[in-house]
């Protein structure tokens, strides 16, 4: 590890800041994006899913109403 920081620290600072972190993403950018895209696609169906209870859960209580009610009493 100390060899790296020593290699580091004699490069100018625009290869530090610049070339190393373009580079990085050029070799791991599709493998960057494909774990964004479905950190992000897994969170837009949670969300979807949460949101599908919801209206379900509404629509029942609203419009479930006094059948509901008599179905518990049954169990």
């Amino acid at each position: 590890m100390d060899g790296i920081r020593e290699t580091l620290a004699g490069l100018p600072w625009w290869v530090k800041w610049v070339a190393i972190p373009l580079l990085v993403l050029f070799v791991f950018g599709g493998v960057i994006t494909s774990i964004l895209g479905a950190l992000i696609g897994f969170a837009f169906k949670l969300l979807l899913f949460v949101g599908l209870v919801a209206g379900l859960v509404f629509l029942v209580k609203k419009f479930g109403g006094s059948s509901a009610k008599s179905s518990s009493r049954e169990w």
